[in-house]
């Protein structure tokens, strides 16, 4: 699957966000306008000089529009989310050549606020995952203790655990373990 490089950094910002949720984490990793802040800085989101209280609430519910896509059982249940988040952060699509980037395309309208920064640009890549018909490409981790947001670029959609924890090598080691342990008696 060939994913452009501004698609790639707009979903591997859009699954960032989503586990930074409680849902994901033990506590909220974005709790506050400081934790926001190094969000921003972490994903290097161009633009943004001053965060508000509103800002983070803003952030926070796109954040659970973008858990619902995650969870969406279908793509047409997915695009229709991502139809409305879209639609609600104003895109204006602008090509543009930044911080030793090549060509790439900014969906958010100038003077966004970083929600609908986030929202339109994370929606848009979204989208493509969607229009190529590999809406099941995003997934949540089945590690039982897990359930991080992932998107599946494997080639066969293949990955069940996410890799920001050891899930699969934890579980791969669990099953050898019982397997040697049954073969023993």
């Amino acid at each position: 699957m060939l994913i452009p490089h501004d698609t790639r950094i707009a979903l591997d910002m859009v699954v960032d966000l989503v586990n930074t949720s409680p849902e994901s984490e033990a506590t909220d990793r974005l709790a506050d306008v400081d934790a926001l802040y190094g969000f921003v800085q972490d994903h290097n989101v161009s633009g943004v000089e001053r965060l508000s209280p509103g800002d983070l609430l803003g952030v926070q519910g796109v954040r659970a529009r973008f858990a619902e896509i995650f969870a969406a059982p279908d793509a047409h249940s997915a695009a229709e989310l991502v139809n409305q988040l879209v639609a609600a952060a104003g895109t204006t699509p602008q090509l543009t050549d930044h911080d030793g980037y090549d060509w790439h395309v900014h969906y958010f309208a100038p003077g966004a606020s970083v929600a609908d920064h986030l929202a339109a640009d994370g929606g848009m890549a979204l989208a493509f995952i969607i229009v190529t018909g590999e809406q099941e490409r995003l997934r949540r981790c089945e590690a039982p203790d897990c359930g991080r947001a992932f998107v599946d670029l494997s080639r066969n959609r293949s990955r069940r655990y996410c890799d920001s924890r050891t899930c699969g090598n934890r579980l791969h080691v669990a099953a050898y373990r019982a397997r040697r342990k049954e073969a023993a008696r």
